[in-house]
C-alpha cells in the first residue's frame, strides 16, 4: 500500500527538514517583465511585435487591429513559431461585452489518408508527420488574421501590415535569444536549400546581426495589397503548390481555395466567481482548462499553498482524468460527435472528484469515460512550438491569440519565392490510435486523419472576466503543457493572490495522464513536498522550462493594465501606453 503524503513519522520529518534546508526556488518574480499602462498593453514573444501593437493603438486602432499587426510582426521576427505558414486561434472580448472565438487552425490536405504515416505492417513512421511537406496542413493564419481585421478591426490591411513589411525588407536586429535559436536549429534548417537561404548563415548568427527577409517582405506586401486571395488563389498559392510538387508534398490549389475561417462560440467556465472564456474544439484547450479549474474549485488551494504537495497532488489527479477524456473524445467538431456539454458541466466535475483520493492513482488505472457514463451524466448535467500574445486597448476590447507552426521552425522547409516556413501540424493528428505524437499525447479515433479535417490542438487562448469586464488575458505555447500552464496562471492570480509578474514567473509543473509523471521545472516543488508526493505514489521528473505565458492583468478598481511577459523562459516582451 502506498504511503499517503500526510505521513507524520519522525523519520520522514527529519528527511524533509534536511531537504528543505537546501531548497531555493529556481525562478522568481524578478524574471518576468512587468510594466503598467493606462490605455493599451501588448505582451508577445518579441519587442518588435509588442511595440508595433502599441503603436497601432496609439494611431487609433483597436485591440483587434493591434493583434493582427502583432501577428504579422511575429511572422518576421519570431520565425520559430510566428508565422504565415501555420495556424492559430483567437479569443475576443469586445467592448460591447460579447465574446467570440476565431478558428484558423490548419486542415489536412485532400490527399491525406488515415494511415498515411504507417508502413505496410501498420507501424507509425514518426518522421513523416514531423519533417518535410507531407507533415504540413493547409495554413490558416493569413485567412484568420484577415477575417478578424475585416470583421472586428478598424484599420486597413496596409496600415496594420506595413510595420511588418518594413521589418522584413529593411531587416531587424537579431537578439541573443534568436541567434541562439537559429544556430541551435542550423542543421535542421540547412537540410532544405530554401530554408537555408533564408535562415542559415555561412558562419553563425550573433546578437546584433541584421536579418533581412526580402522574399517574405514581398509576400506580405502582396497580401496587404490583394488580401487573403493572394495567398489562397494567387501568386503565393502558386509558390506553395510548386514547392509541394517539387518536394512530393500534398497541398494543392484546391486545398488552398477551399480553406475557410470558422467563427465559433467560446467555451465558458466559472472559477471562484470569475468567468473563464476560452477556445472550443478543434482546440481541446478551453474544455480542458475549464474542466481542471472546475474540478479543483471546492478544494482550498489558497490555504494549501502554491506547488505544495496537496496542491500538486489534487491538480495532478484532476489532470489525469481530463487528459484521458480529452485524448479520447475531442477532435474537429465538423467530423466527430463530442460530449462537450458533459465535459464542461458541474456533474462531470463532481464525478471526477469522486474518483480522487489522497493517494496517487496510476495512470494505467485511469481510463476515459465510456459513452454509457457520458449518457448517464448527461441526464443530470447543468449545461453551461507555438507562440502566445495578449492585447487590450483603452476601449475594453481584449484579444488572446495562440498561433503555431507546431515544432520549432515547423517542418523544416520554406516556400521557394515566398520566404516563409511551413508547419508540421499533421503530427497533431492521431497517426494511429494509441501511438503518442511528439508531445507524448496519445490520440484516439476522434482525432484520426481525414481530408479537410482540423487536427486537435492544446492551444488555450483565454480571457478571464470579473463582473463582465476583462480581468486576465492569458495563454501559452508548449504543446501539451499549454493547458496546464494556462490553468496555473489563473490559479496563481486568483488563488495565490500573486501579482501578474509573480504568477508568470512562478515555477510550473505539468501532468497529462500519459506518460505517468509529474513534470516540473527546476525548483518548482520543494524537496520537502517532492518526498511527500513520492510517498503518495507519484513519479517526478525535472524538465526544461514550461510554456511562455505572455499575459495581461487589468486591475478591477483602477482599470490599469499590468503586463506579465515570460522573459525568463523564452524572452517574452511587453509594451504599453
Amino acid at each position: 500500500m502506498r504511503t499517503r503524503f500526510r505521513d507524520n513519522s519522525l523519520q520522514l520529518l527529519l528527511v524533509l527538514f534536511i531537504a528543505g534546508f537546501f531548497y531555493a526556488p529556481a525562478i522568481s518574480s524578478q524574471h518576468a517583465t512587468q510594466i503598467t499602462a493606462e490605455h493599451g498593453m501588448v505582451t508577445s514573444s518579441t519587442q518588435y511585435a509588442s511595440d508595433i501593437g502599441v503603436q497601432i493603438m496609439k494611431e487609433g486602432g483597436n485591440a483587434i487591429d493591434a493583434a493582427v499587426a502583432v501577428g504579422y510582426a511575429l511572422a518576421v521576427t519570431h520565425p520559430a513559431a510566428g508565422n504565415i505558414g501555420g495556424g492559430g486561434f483567437m479569443v475576443l472580448h469586445l467592448d460591447d461585452g460579447s465574446k467570440t472565438a476565431i478558428d484558423y487552425r490548419e486542415e489536412a490536405p485532400g490527399k491525406a489518408t488515415k494511415t498515411m504515416y504507417q508502413d505496410s505492417a501498420g507501424n507509425v513512421i514518426t518522421h513523416l508527420s514531423r519533417v518535410g511537406p507531407k507533415a504540413s496542413g493547409v495554413p490558416g493564419v493569413v485567412a484568420g488574421l484577415s477575417y478578424a481585421l475585416e470583421k472586428y478591426g478598424t484599420m486597413s490591411r496596409k496600415e496594420v501590415m506595413q510595420p511588418a513589411i518594413d521589418l522584413a525588407r529593411d531587416g531587424f536586429i537579431v537578439s541573443d535569444r534568436l541567434a541562439g535559436s537559429l544556430n541551435y536549429h542550423r542543421d535542421y534548417l540547412a537540410k532544405d536549400p530554401v530554408a537555408k537561404k533564408y535562415y542559415v548563415k555561412q558562419d553563425t548568427f550573433r546578437a546584433g546581426d541584421r536579418l533581412e527577409l526580402p522574399a517574405l517582405a514581398n509576400t506580405l506586401q502582396l497580401i496587404a495589397k490583394k488580401g487573403p486571395k493572394a495567398f489562397y488563389r494567387g501568386a503565393i498559392a502558386d509558390d506553395i503548390v510548386r514547392t509541394m510538387e517539387n518536394l512530393d508534398g500534398l497541398i494543392t490549389h484546391k486545398d488552398l481555395e477551399n480553406y475557410k475561417v470558422k467563427e465559433r462560440q467560446v467555451v465558458h467556465g466559472k472559477y471562484r466567481g470569475y468567468d473563464v472564456y476560452s477556445m472550443p474544439p478543434p482546440s481541446s484547450g478551453g474544455i480542458a482548462v475549464t474542466s481542471i479549474l472546475g474540478i479543483l474549485e471546492p478544494y482550498p488551494i489558497a490555504k494549501w499553498g502554491h506547488n505544495t504537495a496537496k496542491t500538486v497532488h489534487f491538480k495532478t489527479e484532476a489532470e489525469r482524468h481530463v487528459y484521458a477524456d480529452r485524448n479520447y473524445f475531442l477532435g474537429d467538431p465538423d467530423y466527430v460527435d463530442m460530449p462537450v456539454d458533459v465535459l464542461t458541466s458541474e456533474i462531470y466535475y463532481r464525478y471526477i472528484r469522486s474518483l480522487i483520493s489522497y493517494e496517487a492513482t496510476p495512470s494505467s488505472e485511469v481510463d476515459h469515460l465510456s459513452w454509457e457514463t457520458v449518457d448517464s451524466l448527461r441526464m443530470y448535467a447543468e449545461h453551461e512550438e507555438t507562440t502566445h500574445y495578449s492585447v487590450i486597448d483603452g476601449r475594453g476590447n481584449a484579444v488572446s491569440v495562440t498561433t503555431t507552426l507546431n515544432g520549432s521552425y515547423g517542418a523544416g522547409y520554406a516556400i521557394e519565392g515566398a520566404g516563409f516556413l511551413m508547419n508540421n501540424e499533421m503530427d497533431d493528428f492521431s497517426a494511429k490510435p494509441g501511438v503518442p505524437n511528439m508531445y507524448g499525447l496519445i490520440g484516439a479515433e476522434a482525432n484520426s486523419i481525414a481530408p479537410g479535417k482540423r487536427m486537435l490542438s492544446s492551444m488555450s487562448p483565454t480571457i478571464v472576466a470579473k463582473d463582465g469586464e476583462p480581468f486576465l488575458i492569458t495563454g501559452s505555447p508548449g504543446g501539451s503543457t499549454i493547458i496546464t500552464t494556462t490553468a496555473q496562471i489563473i490559479m496563481n492570480v486568483i488563488d495565490h493572490q500573486m501579482t501578474l509578474g509573480e504568477a508568470v514567473a512562478a515555477p510550473r509543473v505539468h501532468s497529462q495522464w500519459l506518460p505517468d509523471y509529474i513534470f516540473m521545472e527546476a525548483g518548482a516543488i520543494s524537496p520537502y513536498d517532492q518526498i511527500l508526493l513520492e510517498h503518495a505514489g507519484h513519479r517526478l521528473y525535472v524538465r526544461s522550462a514550461i510554456g511562455e505565458a505572455n499575459s495581461v492583468y487589468i486591475a478591477p478598481k483602477t482599470k490599469t493594465r499590468h503586463s506579465g511577459a515570460d522573459i525568463q523562459r523564452r524572452g517574452g516582451t511587453t509594451a504599453g501606453y
